[in-house]
């Protein structure tokens, strides 16, 4: 069950890319003569940080998930808005602002990295090397990185509006935003076992908790009794937005597979974690329970998700660039 350091043959990774999801030129050792060090460097930096923020590794894990749902994984989630450049900024997007964290240890890791080989690694690449390095931090699974990824020139808010999924999402409508990019239900299920770490604020839930489809006083009756009045303690009615419960009331901090036995029992703190669970009949519910019971099978189609995932409309070759600074195209 404490399996922690799964690999995917490079077969299979070459399969999934090239048989899946298209031509990407991406390898899992784009930078071995390049940047050698780039994964100990990235490691070394997000270890330091974590030490002081428990939470760090599912910001940094977020931000992966953030930046390749919204047009492809090409860092455009770490730009500041820069109306001059075209660049608007996702951050202030709905699902994005106020919560989106974990800027400043990517900034650490491109300042480190330029110091020791300039203009070499992308920011996108970053994002991926460091999600899969906060994942396997917090206790869950190893991968091969796939890299080679380069940086796109814009960021665009009204696409993430659109792209990122929202909490009061239908099974229709997170179906739609997962295989806009490919992906499929395994890919649903599995993915959105990363909120088996991390916090969500209370604005998220609120109106499940007090004003369910515009009912006042009324709750989503998909949520146990009991946790729903933990939950209503945590996130009062009228009280702070910002206020912040765990995803994994469990194992908050620990990347594992209780996320999925929390869904069994109705313990799902988003209304959109908890559909995968309570649609009676749909194909998600067989995969919560298999990866409910086993640990080894969820790491297993995890670590396959996050490549899929990391190879979302890519930037390769001589398209993009390579960012100076994270938050600024060049």
């Amino acid at each position: 069950m404490g399996l922690s350091n799964i690999t995917i043959p490079l077969l299979l990774l070459s399969l999934l890319m090239f048989g899946v999801l298209g031509n990407a030129q991406l390898s899992s050792d784009f930078y071995s003569e390049s940047c050698p060090n780039v994964t100990i460097i990235a490691r070394r930096l997000i270890q330091r940080a974590s030490r002081g923020d428990v939470r760090l590794t599912a910001k940094v894990m977020r931000l992966h998930f953030h930046d390749c749902f919204v047009n492809g994984c090409d860092g455009s989630v770490l730009l500041d808005a820069a109306p001059v450049d075209g660049v608007e900024g996702e951050k202030e997007a709905f699902q994005n602002a106020g919560s989106l964290d974990g800027f400043e240890v990517i900034d650490d890791i491109k300042t480190a990295l330029e110091n020791v080989c300039p203009g070499v690694v992308s920011c996108a690449d970053i994002l991926a090397i460091a999600a899969e390095i906060s994942v396997s931090l917090a206790g869950g699974p190893s991968w091969d990185v796939m890299l080679g990824r380069r940086d796109g020139r814009t960021a665009n808010r009204g696409d993430a509006v659109a792209a990122l999924p929202l909490g009061p999402d239908s099974m229709e409508i997170l179906t739609s935003k997962f295989s806009v990019h490919n992906l499929d239900t395994t890919d649903l299920v599995a993915l959105s076992g990363a909120h088996t770490f991390g916090r969500v604020q209370c604005g998220v839930i609120t109106n499940r908790l007090h004003n369910f489809t515009g009912s006042n006083g009324q709750s989503d009756p998909s949520i146990e009794p009991k946790f729903l009045r933990t939950l209503r303690k945590k996130c009062p009615q009228g009280r702070s937005l910002t206020a912040r419960v765990n995803l994994d009331p469990t194992s908050p901090d620990s990347f594992d597979n209780d996320y999925f036995k929390n869904l069994q029992n109705n313990h799902g703190v988003i209304e959109s974690d908890q559909i995968l669970f309570s649609s009676k009949g749909a194909p998600t519910v067989s995969l919560v329970n298999r990866f409910a019971k086993s640990q080894r099978k969820f790491y297993k189609a995890f670590a396959k998700s996050m490549i899929k995932m990391g190879n979302v409309r890519v930037l390769t070759g001589n398209d993009g660039e390579i960012r100076r600074d994270c938050r600024r195209v060049n």
